[in-house]
């Protein structure tokens, strides 16, 4: 089934006929696989350019890093960091921009700078303003599970959808439509490997809350655990698990290497085409 994503400045993405890639440009100096790597603003614009190139739908920008014991910045230095990428690649072309944050102002500030998603991972249960943002706006809105600073259900599928309702429930009060919406299900955050594995094997099941989702399991640490790789070598196995996930539907790939995941997940595709072919005979 495809669906239209409606997303900010009059833009959308068709969902599900074929699977979109999600291309990572952290604009810090201390995320888990690439922290420095694209902290000047012109090494982040080449990377983005770069991912573009490989076959990235869209770049999404993140300007604090979300790994485990992180050091908290300041609401100015996320802004500081994210807002002149996202306003470079916006009036370089028709790039698709996300910004990965939790914080409304932030989340405002890149939707009038030119970004056309917000990516929340904490699904909108920090700053819940951050759908009132979307719902003025129109931008996109991912919203994310989480099992940080909670009590989580030793279920992995009750979990989510006892985070996800309550998430769901903020966008609708905030006025957000069901068609600017996309979830995550969270692979590694406060997830062991087992939890995660879990997750994936019971992905279909999700499917039962009726949005697109997006997936996040790019040199997770999870995929190094199954792989025994350490994290610049996870790419491979990150593939791997797109195309697991994207056999049991799942839509858009956010991911480090784009090129690797993109090959991978057009094999995917192929194989879909080939039974919906089949069904439809």
């Amino acid at each position: 089934m495809t669906r239209r994503w409606q997303l900010a400045h009059g833009r959308f993405l068709d969902l599900g006929a074929k699977a979109l890639v999600m291309g990572i440009l952290n604009v810090t100096p201390d995320s888990f696989s690439d922290g420095g790597l694209f902290d000047a603003p012109e090494r982040a614009i080449e990377q983005a350019r770069r991912m573009i190139a490989e076959g990235a739908s869209i770049i999404d920008i993140g300007g604090e890093s979300t790994r485990p014991g992180a050091t908290p910045v300041s609401a100015e230095e996320e802004q500081a960091r994210v807002l002149p990428i996202i306003k470079t690649l916006a009036e370089a072309g028709d790039t698709l921009i996300s910004v990965d944050t939790y914080r409304e102002e932030t989340a405002r500030l890149a939707v009038a700078a030119g970004a056309h998603i917000v990516n929340d991972v904490w699904g909108l249960q920090r700053e819940p303003g951050i759908g009132k943002i979307a719902a003025e706006t129109g931008a996109g809105l991912v919203i994310m599970h989480t099992g940080r600073e909670r009590e989580k259900d030793p279920d992995v599928i009750v979990d989510q959808f006892r985070f996800l309702e309550k998430s769901l429930l903020l966008a609708r009060e905030a006025g957000v439509a069901e068609a600017q919406i996309v979830l995550d299900p969270g692979f590694g955050f406060a997830k062991d490997s087992e939890e995660n594995l879990q997750l994936m094997a019971r992905f279909r099941e999700l499917h039962a809350l009726g949005f697109p989702w997006l997936i996040g399991t790019s040199r997770k640490r999870f995929v190094g655990y199954v792989s025994g790789k350490e994290s610049e070598a996870r790419d491979a196995a990150t593939a791997a698990t797109s195309v697991a996930l994207r056999l049991k539907g799942a839509e858009l790939f956010r991911v480090h290497n784009v090129a690797m995941n993109a090959d991978a997940l057009a094999v995917a595709d192929a194989i879909l085409a080939r039974e919906a072919g089949n069904s439809a005979t």
